[in-house]
């Protein structure tokens, strides 16, 4: 993104009449979840001191702190002890999405469900293929995954420790067929340029 965060993490740019990640915080809520947990490591004092303990968005926010980057598996690893080895929805703080996120309550029957999209101009080969009883592959055609779901930390024994993606352990798991998923056709954007960025300011906030 580079000039726009330079001294504002990603999280808090402006999307629609909010920050990117109080749009999805607000979303979590209205879902009928209560706590969060949020992983931090770059300016994560502005997202700290923005955020508060979560009481004004009706939530309890617990936050976990990456001295040293993590990565995607490693630092969810990191948060677990929050989950009381409980199945929890991700959702990474770069999309927005009307998904509706209550049907993802119900989908705890695997180690991973997965929510998939149509591919983007910007990922065109996509991530993995959906078998006809939903069960997440690696054969064609793919979509792309969209970065939310839900997990059972079941996923994460044994624990690897230190920087991992999540892929390191979700893609054994495909290859054992363990993971479901979905495709979803509805608003989806990853916030990750500024060309982004714009499409989902546009969509918000229609001219």
């Amino acid at each position: 993104m580079g000039v726009l965060t330079s001294h504002l993490p990603k999280p808090l740019l402006p999307v629609g009449h909010s920050t990117l990640i109080e749009q999805n915080l607000l979303r979590l809520k209205n879902a009928g979840i209560n706590e969060v947990v949020i992983n931090l490591h770059y300016l994560r004092d502005q997202l700290m001191d923005h955020l508060g303990d979560g009481k004004k968005y009706g939530l309890k926010i617990n936050y976990s702190i990456e001295e040293e980057l993590l990565g995607t598996g490693g630092g969810i690893e990191k948060a677990l002890c929050f989950f009381d080895n409980q199945p929890f929805l991700i959702m990474s703080s770069d999309i927005w999405t009307d998904y509706p996120l209550t049907n993802l309550m119900h989908q705890i029957t695997s180690v991973a469900h997965l929510v998939l999209v149509n591919n983007p101009s910007f990922h065109l080969a996509g991530d993995y293929g959906l078998s006809k009883n939903n069960t997440v592959q690696f054969a064609t055609p793919k979509f792309t995954y969209a970065n939310f779901g839900i997990l059972n930390p079941h996923l994460f024994h044994p624990k690897k420790m230190g920087f991992y993606k999540l892929t390191d352990v979700l893609n054994p798991a495909i290859a054992n067929q363990l993971v479901t998923g979905e495709i979803y056709a509805g608003a989806w954007f990853n916030v990750g340029t500024a060309q982004e960025l714009e499409r989902a300011n546009h969509f918000l906030i229609p001219e």
